[in-house]
């Protein structure tokens, strides 16, 4: 099986490293192709005004001034020799890809890249930070990855699906079910933008996350993330909301309505 690896927190980000052991459990034949500066909130941001560059870092290993898409996309059609490759993997991020946050998440449109050229791609994500002074953060990641992501392949997935994994910030030993979720939505925003000023005396503003936790329903991927399960979500891209396109069938069409 032949494996393309990237990510959005860029190729120097520990969660590559350990994305990297969990490909390399499940093939010698794995590639990586990763920004070379942090991409994290960049959606699926294509580089179109600028020129996007290419280093290579060594055999099967390059980085881009892009972003993951561009990442996914140039290894796929320029960068890799030989076949395509048989499976996508994007991430390990460095926190939760979960709710609303998947629309903004680099490493989920670096898997929705990989989808969009027709191949089978997966987004893992580590929830927050070390648990156990002899664990690292990305320790379930890697304990749990390579047996969920063998199995989903085993299983096999829709072609216009992309499956979004992520693991709870637990002790590996504390970790004891996966379950498959769907997509939910915060009852709270957590987003916010925190003024500041610099030494010249000019305001700027850093924009962030609040660490405020939702009461998620039963079967969500946050909820199973909250109860320390490592939560598999099948996601596709089509945003449209079918209930209101039958009610509206029947009150909108024809011609333009005039003012």
């Amino acid at each position: 099986m032949r494996i393309l690896v990237t990510n959005d927190d860029g190729i120097h980000a520990g969660g590559l490293v350990a994305l990297e052991n969990i490909a390399r459990a499940l093939s010698d034949d794995v590639w990586i192709c990763a920004p070379e500066y942090e991409q994290s909130g960049a959606s699926r941001a294509l580089t179109l005004a600028d020129p996007v560059r290419v280093r290579k870092l060594g055999e099967r290993r390059f980085s881009t001034t892009g972003t993951p898409t561009d990442c996914v996309m140039l290894a796929v059609h320029e960068l890799m020799d030989g076949p395509r490759p048989d499976l996508v993997l994007s991430g390990v991020n460095h926190g939760a890809n979960l709710a609303e946050d998947v629309t903004l998440s680099g490493t989920v449109a670096g898997a929705i890249e990989g989808m969009a050229l027709g191949i089978p791609s997966i987004a893992l994500s580590q929830a927050g930070w070390p648990v156990n002074a002899d664990q690292g953060v990305f320790a379930p990641a890697e304990r749990f990855g390579p047996g969920i992501v063998k199995r989903l392949i085993e299983i096999g997935w829709p072609r216009d699906v992309l499956m979004n994994i992520n693991f709870p910030a637990r002790p590996v030993d504390e970790i004891v079910e996966v379950e498959v979720t769907r997509q939910t939505f915060r009852d709270v925003s957590v987003r916010h933008a925190e003024k500041r000023t610099d030494l010249r005396n000019r305001e700027y503003y850093w924009m962030g996350f609040r660490h405020e936790m939702s009461k998620p329903a039963e079967g969500t991927d946050l909820r199973a993330v909250y109860d320390g399960k490592i939560s598999v979500t099948p996601l596709h891209i089509d945003l449209t909301h079918t209930e209101t396109v039958f009610r509206l069938k029947g009150v909108l069409g024809g011609a333009p309505p005039k003012v």
